[in-house]
């Protein structure tokens, strides 16, 4: 797929049940392109609490391989415990690598420099089940990228086009 043609897509994905499950958003890039410039500052600017990690992998650090295409994991929420940072850290990081080779091995992405993926991602800080996060990373990673490549069906827009005046949000507590 060229890079291109994806630059600035979003989507996002959700996977897993709660306390186990991730919810993630992510954006694709080209590389030379403005929206990889917003991705690569994102990567360039840690603050307390939320720390881009460029996913790599490997049984030990010295060993550690450069997930292709490069993918820039970022928590969207702040580190509740050391526990709940391992999750982030291992079992998501994890996760959003077998999903983005998922979508690799679909034909959905390239695995190569010019394709960027970052992916901001959610886990609730009463996660505690390594495997079951891994696997919820990895369902949402894919969902998200495969709506960013492909959008969704014209029936489903059309049915939330549809319920707009009754659409709502877990965040969203109606007045009256």
């Amino acid at each position: 797929m060229d890079p291109h043609a994806l630059d600035g897509r979003v989507s996002q994905g959700w996977g897993g049940t709660p306390p186990d499950g991730v919810h993630v958003n992510v954006v694709l890039a080209a590389r030379g392109t403005p929206t990889a410039a917003s991705v690569t500052s994102a990567f360039a600017a840690p603050t307390a609490g939320f720390t881009p990690i460029l996913i790599s992998l490997g049984p030990d650090q010295p060993s550690y391989e450069t997930l292709y295409p490069p993918t820039i994991m970022l928590n969207k929420m702040p580190i509740a415990s050391a526990a709940h940072e391992g999750l982030v850290s291992g079992a998501c990081q994890v996760g959003i690598a077998r999903g983005v080779l998922d979508a690799v091995a679909e034909g959905l992405l390239s695995a190569d420099q010019e394709t960027l993926v970052l992916v901001s991602l959610w886990l609730g800080e009463d996660a505690g089940d390594g495997d079951a996060v891994c696997a919820a990373a990895r369902e949402a990673t894919g969902r998200a990228v495969r709506e960013a490549v492909s959008g969704r069906p014209e029936t489903e827009v059309a049915h939330l086009v549809d319920r707009r005046d009754t659409v709502t949000h877990p965040a969203f507590e109606p007045e009256g």
